[in-house]
């Protein structure tokens, strides 16, 4: 069967029902029908949270079709849940440019899946909507104050860096002028969007810790300069209070159910290679008040989200987890080994081994951060047993715990393995979390930190653009900010054709975008692009729903 055909065999249970879980009434929660509900921010205890067991997955760098981190993360929490381990998975919502694009949906796949799955990829409970509405405000605002003749701050147009988005991969949007039509139609200029997983209202509302701290952070958006050259921020255009309203169910965590009726929590959807990639810190710190354990997952290989994961949101929040699960596929390290994309089903142990050291490079940058890694297997039913041992021998040969997960096919009894090691690896207090760099050192020096121990890159090189981009954030007093660098996913390096475990390249930063209400910068690698394209047959293609609501083609 299908994910879809898996998901509506399933009989739901109420939402009360699972809130009952985690100690929570019926009047605790604010639901959104009979299967989602919302948190509320006060449910909340900092003290509890820090006696959780905060656990990440990550993975090694994906094939295009990705290697199953969501999937692994409602696998693994499933496990823990059977041996008895009060665990709550927090993962992030899907964008719908992904779920009509290339990769489909984002709530796991087979019997490890969060439910009710057409609701969370679709339009869920309207989080991404009001964070697009509330971005676009900013823009329409400040267009206006440029328009303006009586309330005007004397806003450069040219300067302007805050764009427009929308949630859909659209590539026809990235470069286009507006105010065209005459003096009353607005001020020509050049302008463009982005995708909604790539707005800073969404970097912001994933770092805030509550409503106050939003609408500091968002009064903190660097806008532009005037006229004479002084820089402008969203609070003096006195928005963020009107952005903060269009926020006020948004910024509160979603609760959901597994397959197996465990608790899940979904909230925020950054992409991991133009943004931070990871769920919010609100309902991580929810996660961890109710729950012994909390899983979550960081967007992409461990180059991107685990990285972004550890040095920004773990350094900004205070969190310290307590081990780090690396999703391994077979076809994935294939792929790194040279065999071609259509040839990934067909064993190859050759090619398995060629692509090993990708693996190991992951390995080694958990280990940076001084936790404890977990290889998890996630096995598809083409592996062999050959390819599997080949992996296993891997990680007996380096002293690195291992573990083959049957989540797709057999949900949290595929991942007792895993849940054990894992929770031996907590047990055991070997990891005592410490980030790569300190938020003090100067820009270029965190970037190239980040370039040369985590991609494993020789030098890095800066364009004239971001040479001038980072006299800026001088000027501006931002250079304590820590660091989000765009790059691809599909390479270690800043090419996507450099498969494997590249060496002696050069990262190459295009521009750097400040972000000062989320509270980073984020240099631009290569040839990112913050709102991506539809592919050739996107995946609308097989979407569809009869007279009686039945959505078919999801997945």
């Amino acid at each position: 069967m299908s994910d879809l055909e898996i998901a509506k065999k399933i009989e739901l249970k109420h939402i009360t029902t699972i809130a009952q879980k985690l100690g929570l009434k019926a009047d605790d929660i604010e639901m959104y029908g009979k299967y989602k509900a919302k948190l509320p921010l006060a449910k909340i205890d900092l003290k509890k949270a820090a006696a959780s067991n905060l656990i990440l997955v990550t993975a090694i760098s994906p094939t295009p079709a990705g290697e199953g981190k969501t999937t692994m993360s409602i696998g693994l929490s499933e496990g823990l849940n059977q041996l008895g381990k009060k665990t709550v998975v927090v993962l992030r919502e899907p964008s719908l440019g992904p779920v009509f694009g290339i990769k489909g949906g984002a709530t796991g796949g087979g019997y490890s899946q969060v439910l009710p799955m057409e609701d969370i990829n679709l339009h869920f409970t309207g989080d991404f909507s009001a964070i697009e509405k509330a971005h676009n405000l900013l823009s329409a605002v400040i267009d206006n104050n440029i328009q303006s003749r009586t309330n005007s701050l004397g806003i450069d147009a040219r300067t302007v860096t805050w764009k427009r988005v929308m949630d859909m991969n659209d590539r026809s949007l990235r470069n286009i002028v507006i105010g065209l039509g005459g003096t009353t139609s607005g001020v020509p200029r050049e302008t463009g969007f982005d995708i909604t997983a790539a707005s800073e209202i969404m970097a912001i509302l994933c770092l805030a810790n509550d409503m106050e701290d939003l609408k500091k952070r968002m009064g903190a958006i660097f806008i532009g300069y005037t006229m004479d050259r002084k820089p402008v921020y969203a609070r003096e255009l006195k928005v963020e209070g009107a952005m903060a309203a269009l926020l006020k169910d948004a910024i509160k965590p979603n609760l959901v159910q597994t397959i197996e009726g465990n608790p899940a929590i979904i909230h925020g959807g950054p992409f991991a290679n133009i943004a931070q990639g990871t769920n919010s810190v609100i309902a991580t710190r929810m996660g961890m008040t109710l729950g012994d354990y909390t899983v979550t997952e960081a967007g992409f290989g461990a180059d991107l989200g685990a990285e972004k994961f550890l040095d920004i949101k773990c350094q900004s929040a205070g969190l310290s987890p307590k081990a780090v699960v690396i999703t391994t596929t077979i076809r994935a390290l294939k792929y790194h080994g040279g065999a071609d994309l259509k040839s990934l089903t067909e064993p190859n142990v050759d090619a398995l081994l060629k692509g090993i050291p990708n693996l190991e490079k992951h390995l080694e940058n958990v280990r940076q951060f001084n936790i404890i890694p977990i290889i998890a297997i996630n096995r598809f039913v083409t592996d062999s047993d050959e390819e599997i041992a080949a992996i296993e021998a891997f990680a007996k040969k380096n002293n690195v715990r291992v573990a083959l997960a049957e989540v797709w096919e057999k949900g949290g009894k595929g991942a007792l393995d895993l849940a054990r090691q894992v929770v031996e690896v907590v047990g055991s207090g070997e990891s005592n979390f410490k980030p790569l760099y300190s938020w003090d050192m100067d820009m270029t020096s965190k970037i190239e930190t980040i370039a040369t121990k985590i991609y494993g890159a020789k030098s890095v090189d800066y364009s004239a653009v971001a040479r001038k981009n980072l006299r800026t954030i001088t000027a501006l007093g931002l250079d304590h900010l820590p660091v989000c660098i765009a790059k691809t996913q599909k390479s270690l390096s800043d090419d996507p054709t450099l498969i494997g475990r590249p060496r002696d390249f050069t990262i190459t930063i295009r521009e750097i975008e400040i972000a000062a209400g989320a509270g980073f910068v984020v240099p631009i690698t290569g040839d990112m692009m913050r709102m991506p394209g539809l592919p050739a047959h996107p995946a609308s293609e097989n979407i569809n729903i009869d007279n009686e609501g039945n959505i078919t083609g999801l997945f």
